[in-house]
């Protein structure tokens, strides 16, 4: 009688346990959006600090077909096969058809529109740092380009990657790890450069190294490490180190992700390439501005 009465307190405590785990785990919504007509010029400067095209385009687009968010794209990392969706104005294959919550609730919480934990290949980890009338104009810009019937494969991914649920607790672990912030003292200039590097720019999402559950290291922010693809290839430093972009000034950095060029006379290469041309559409003004808040970081911040 007594084994069994503790039988039962022992099921008691995990049953409790279990929906304590499902609760705190769970896909989350996001709480209110902004009552604002999206600002298109806005929510077009968005998209090219954001990098959007440089996923989400087809593989292989260049010109007016780079503003054509097919997706498609297949991104190979020790995880497995994360294969790009389709953004387009589709309804049916891209999203069309999500409601201005849907939208900030993938970009925010990292959750889809039918309630499942979106995979950090997305780098939802950097966009919840963005504001959110930023990412209003920004759906407000995609729903203006053209849409796209093409349809995207599923990720192939091993176990236990593949097991979608566990991403909640993944979430618990990273999602709300803060991005450092420049000094109160700051100027204007270097703030807008930390918010663009930080939150659209999800610069960290490559430029930081990541621990064995692919959560980004903190302590060393920017300071480069291996591709996030997998492979034998090395993503540079951008801190002021010796290692990094020290020997840069603020006006080569800025004419970098305008041109392509570096000071030694080299080019952009390899995925920073999408990258660089994403940056060229940008305004001026927000180049000069990432520049500015590269030139204050140094190892170790």
């Amino acid at each position: 009688m007594i084994r069994r009465k503790t039988l039962l307190r022992v099921a008691g405590v995990l049953l409790l346990a279990a929906a304590g785990a499902i609760y705190l785990t769970r896909p989350a919504r996001v709480a209110s959006v902004p009552d604002r007509t999206p600002n298109l010029t806005n929510g077009e400067t968005v998209f090219w600090t954001g990098g959007c095209a440089s996923c989400h385009a087809a593989p292989g687009a260049s010109g007016d077909a780079k503003r054509v968010m097919a997706g498609g794209l297949g991104l190979k990392t020790p995880f497995g096969t994360f294969n790009v969706p389709n953004i387009s104005s589709s309804a049916e294959h891209g999203i069309g058809g999500w409601t201005t919550e849907e939208f900030l609730t993938a970009m925010i919480e990292g959750t889809s529109p039918d309630g499942r934990h979106y995979y950090p290949a997305f780098p939802y980890t950097s966009y919840r740092h963005m504001t959110p009338d930023d990412l209003v104009d920004l759906k407000g810009f995609l729903d203006t380009l053209p849409a796209s019937d093409n349809t995207v494969a599923g990720h192939d991914l091993a176990l236990p990657y593949a097991f979608r649920p566990a991403l909640g607790f993944w979430k618990l672990l990273y999602l709300d790890a803060d991005r450092p912030a420049p000094p109160n003292s700051a100027d204007a200039l270097v703030k807008r450069g930390a918010y663009l590097v930080s939150g659209a720019g999800h610069c960290a999402e490559c430029h930081t190294p990541r621990d064995a559950l692919g959560g980004l290291d903190m302590t060393r922010w920017l300071e480069g490490g291996p591709d996030p693809e997998g492979g034998d290839g090395m993503i540079p430093d951008i801190t002021q180190s010796a290692d990094g972009i020290a020997s840069w000034s603020a006006a080569d950095i800025a004419y970098y992700l305008e041109s392509g060029f570096t000071p030694d006379f080299d080019s952009v290469g390899g995925s920073m390439t999408s990258v660089q041309e994403n940056w060229a559409k940008a305004p001026a003004a927000d180049r000069e501005a990432v520049a500015a808040y590269l030139k204050t970081l140094t190892p170790g911040e």
